[in-house]
């Protein structure tokens, strides 16, 4: 992948078939990347960002001081997080499938014996997808009829750079697994704003003009989940 250098700066840069640039900071390092028009040489892209230095620096100053969830090991008493809520990991060690159940105040997380930390996360995960599942298609229903598109398809998966991500010609959204973690109106937003997609495909004034007249509190909804505590490995939106 090319790349510019600005002092202490690398800079990824990726062309697409696209009309104008597009400039992104990702969590959790600050990393940046620059996707360009065919177009545009290097040294053209380089002038473009020396003039948004000012922006990436704040951009990688608001990651650096943004909260992190610690990595977690999977025992008793380890706080884990669904829909925004807190809950207490029970480990229950049984000879029987793997199985997990949500109390008041705690994942009860039924495993055999001996099983390992990386499998336990895959336990959970897999609860956290399937919880997804259910949620999710009552909010396309929803939207569905509110915006007039049709979502095909949906899917839910481990994405490092996006809270979700929208196919048009599928007519299929992707939404990332860690959403299961955050609030109902942290999915709910993301959902829409993919679902938002369907109708334009990129961001700009026509996009937000959608967003403002269909979800008028959505760059509060936005803020509130770009400021949730990211996850050990996590991403942007």
């Amino acid at each position: 992948m090319p790349h510019i250098t600005l002092g202490d700066l690398k800079i990824d840069v990726t062309y697409k078939d696209i009309k104008n640039v597009h400039l992104s900071v990702y969590p959790p390092s600050g990393k940046v990347r620059i996707s360009a028009p065919l177009r545009l040489d290097l040294d053209t892209i380089r002038i473009y960002a020396i003039s948004k230095l000012s922006w990436i620096r704040k951009q990688q100053n608001i990651l650096d001081e943004q909260a992190r969830e610690p990595d977690r090991d999977y025992v008793s008493r380890e706080s884990h997080y669904y829909l925004g809520k807190r809950y207490l990991l029970k480990i229950l060690e049984v000879v029987a499938a793997p199985r997990i159940t949500l109390k008041h105040s705690a994942i009860e997380m039924q495993i055999r014996p001996g099983t390992s930390t990386k499998k336990r996360r895959t336990i959970l995960d897999e609860w956290y997808r399937q919880r997804m599942k259910e949620i999710i298609p009552t909010i396309i229903h929803t939207w569905e009829q509110t915006l007039n598109v049709q979502v095909r398809a949906f899917g839910i998966k481990k994405m490092k750079t996006k809270w979700g991500s929208c196919n048009r010609k599928e007519g299929r959204i992707w939404l990332n697994l860690e959403l299961a973690k955050k609030p109902r109106s942290s999915i709910e937003y993301v959902v829409i704003h993919e679902m938002v997609h369907l109708l334009e495909r990129k961001h700009g004034e026509k996009f937000t003009f959608y967003m403002d007249n269909f979800l008028p509190m959505w760059k509060s909804l936005k803020e509130e989940l770009n400021r949730s505590p990211l996850s050990h490995q996590e991403w942007d939106y």
